[in-house]
């Protein structure tokens, strides 16, 4: 017995010097691995000072919102200005013990890395452990590849983040930058693409929603995966009760409020495409890119959208007249094959459905003509008529600018088979034929004291043709050569009261030349 009590001693001994061995190897690792992995990183301090790219946005003359131009739909909200409740339900959902934990939260890594483990065998998508500390350095300071070594990366960043920041800070770019789907980067540019709504507007269940998609914008789809979305967003509302930032009843109230999103709503935008596109090249030039896409500049054009709206009208209402004078070109096309029913009409009218240049314009199959008037098909399947009345424009289109002999029947037009263009006639179900015009224009509107453009209109459509006939033609000299001749003819004498005879010139040109005597060009 005594025998081995010197074995007992030595053994714990033993054991004790391991122990203090093992931590010292274990405090090595880690500062090595907080060396090797830490040196390159980039200064988190640089964070203090990160503005993330906000979208630029631009305002017709009477403050109508008209587009805006961003890689990433941001707009960047202070987190003072950030509702108190947003901050809260983001909190809940992503990152429970974010106001406490170093950055890094140990328990949530040890308790992910125990569950990965029955995932592994289950075959399940396993767990992740990032605070929202760590998805801000993953987001901005680090790249997106997926490895150990950077999870070391981000979580040593992190560390350092928060001793360099304070939390609200890193709440706020965490706010501003992380992706919530529909373009939409930030809270606050997600409130508007999903809701229509500022920040300040939202409800309870809406903002819970918001905080539901970081896990997945794609899977909490508000219209196509609406169960899974309610479910993720009640889920929400569930941790903000918990951790007491709402009462029982708000949270019951909240998990009963039906999902009802607004999605691809803008209030008040004007469409003036050609406009909007000589303004970006002003400003890509003016500020370049950066400053165009990231920049958030707030731009107030001189657009004026009545004009606008008259300008365009008048457009091509000028174009089509013009167009129509010069005859019918022939149906969009031509179906040979016969077609047995109204629905198999539909599904081939499918495939040559597109813009025209005005909304109201679509194709139509010409299924039947009875009694003078066509049978339409419409590529929704409903039915339509087109009366001779109005296909007596279309005189058949001849070579040389020239017409044939307006049309004596409806037949002298279209035929059974025939895809054509039409729109509607204001009558119920009536339709006027149509053509895509072979003819461009351009119009702009200013003031020419100022120079401050009311409307512009570059072409018959923008989706059509995005050349901008009223900037980018190159015009004939015509009329614009009359102020090099009249400043000439000042220099030399001429004042405005001066009297020219208005009649036939010849000059003798002298020699062997002969007579000049200027004409008109054709």
């Amino acid at each position: 017995m005594l025998a081995q009590r010197p074995i007992l001693k030595w053994s714990l001994i033993a054991l004790f010097i391991l122990s203090v061995l093992g931590v010292f190897a274990v405090v090595g690792v880690l500062l090595w691995a907080f060396y090797h992995y830490g040196r390159d990183l980039p200064d988190a301090a640089v964070l203090a000072r990160y503005e993330p790219p906000v979208a630029t946005h631009l305002h017709a003359g009477d403050g109508r919102f008209l587009t805006r131009f961003a890689r990433e739909q941001r707009s960047f909200v202070p987190i003072q200005s950030i509702p108190k409740r947003v901050q809260q339900a983001f909190v809940a959902a992503e990152d429970k013990k974010f106001y406490s934990h170093p950055g890094v939260d140990m328990r949530g890594i040890t308790r992910a890395a125990i569950a990965n483990i029955g995932h592994v065998i289950k075959g399940r998508r396993l767990e992740g452990a990032s605070t929202i500390t760590q998805q801000v350095a993953g987001n901005i300071l680090l790249t997106r590849e997926v490895s150990l070594e950077r999870k070391i990366r981000e979580q040593i960043l992190s560390v350092r983040m928060t001793r360099a920041l304070s939390k609200d800070r890193v709440l706020e770019l965490y706010l501003n930058e992380i992706y919530l789907g529909q373009r939409a980067y930030g809270v606050a540019a997600a409130a508007l693409a999903y809701f229509n709504k500022s920040l300040s507007e939202l409800e309870l269940p809406e903002i819970a929603y918001l905080a539901a998609i970081p896990k997945g914008p794609n899977n909490y789809h508000p219209i196509r995966n609406k169960e899974k979305a309610t479910n993720r967003r009640n889920y929400v509302i569930r941790r903000m009760r918990e951790d007491g930032y709402i009462t029982p009843a708000e949270a019951e109230a909240a998990i009963k409020t039906e999902l009802v999103a607004s999605l691809g709503n803008e209030a008040d935008v004007f469409n003036a495409a050609y406009f909007v596109e000589d303004v970006r090249k002003e400003l890509m030039e003016r500020y370049g890119d950066s400053a165009l896409y990231g920049g958030g500049l707030y731009v107030k054009t001189s657009l004026d959208p009545g004009l606008q709206s008259v300008a365009e009208a008048a457009l091509q209402d000028a174009i089509i007249d013009y167009d129509r004078r010069h005859g019918y070109r022939g149906p969009f096309t031509r179906v040979k094959k016969r077609i047995e029913s109204d629905s198999a009409w539909a599904e081939l009218l499918q495939r040559f459905v597109q813009d025209f240049g005005k909304p109201d314009w679509q194709v139509a199959a010409v299924e039947s003509i009875v009694d003078e008037t066509a049978r339409l098909v419409l590529p929704d399947g409903s039915i339509g008529t087109l009366p001779f009345e109005n296909v007596r424009w279309a005189r058949p289109w001849l070579p040389e600018q020239d017409v044939g002999p307006a049309p004596q029947a409806i037949n002298d037009v279209v035929s059974v088979g025939h895809v054509i263009i039409v729109s509607p006639d204001g009558s119920d179900g009536q339709y006027k034929l149509e053509q895509v015009p072979d003819v461009q224009g351009g119009l702009v509107a200013m003031d020419p004291h100022t120079g401050r453009v009311y409307a512009m209109v570059g072409g018959f459509s923008f989706e059509q043709s995005e050349f901008n006939r009223a900037t980018q033609a190159k015009r004939q000299t015509g009329s614009a050569f009359k102020p090099f001749v009249y400043a000439a003819a000042l220099e030399r004498g001429y004042t405005p009261s001066s009297i020219i005879l208005d009649a036939p010139l010849a000059i003798d040109q002298g020699g062997q030349q002969g007579i000049w005597r200027p004409r008109n060009s054709s």
